[in-house]
Formats: structure tokens, C-alpha cells, sequence
């Protein structure tokens, strides 16, 4: 079923060009992390669907696990300022 896998393949690069431009778009830098991280979540899955299983599993663990949760510590750990002084 080489139509199932192309369709699939096609649905995850949609949802990874719509998580890019939500990186993009969002104001909060949390969003914008998490965002990142489903990017990477769904990039992990392609690896899958390409039958890269080892890869796939590097991509979620590090990209989509510990990436975003660095992301959000450092953001957490900043002062948030309104406006330029």
C-alpha cells in the first residue's frame, strides 16, 4: 500500500509546516517551545514511517523530550519585562 504510507507522509509534513509557522507566530516564548516540540514529535514520527525506528527514537527522546523541556526551564528561569526601558 505504497498510496497509504505517501498519504500519511503528506498528512505529517502538513502538521510539521502548520508547528513551524506556529513557532513562528506565537507572542509566548512557552508556546512557542511547546510548538517546537510537537514539531519534533512529528519529525520523530516521519523517521518512523521512513522505517528508521533507532532514529526516530533519538528524535523523540532528545528533540521532542529533553529539547523542550530545556527550553521551558530556561524560560521559566527569566524575568518577564514589559516593553523596552
Amino acid at each position: 500500500m505504497p498510496g497509504l504510507v505517501q498519504i500519511i507522509q503528506f498528512l505529517i509534513l502538513i502538521g510539521l509546516m502548520m508547528t513551524a509557522v506556529a513557532v513562528i507566530i506565537f507572542k509566548d516564548l512557552i508556546s512557542a517551545a511547546i510548538a517546537l516540540g510537537a514539531s519534533s514529535l512529528l519529525l520523530s514520527l516521519e523517521f518512523f514511517v521512513l522505517r528508521a525506528p533507532d532514529v526516530a527514537i533519538a528524535e523523540a527522546a532528545v528533540g521532542a523530550a529533553l529539547t523542550t523541556a530545556i527550553f521551558i526551564f530556561a524560560i521559566k528561569a527569566t524575568e518577564r519585562k514589559e516593553g523596552y526601558e
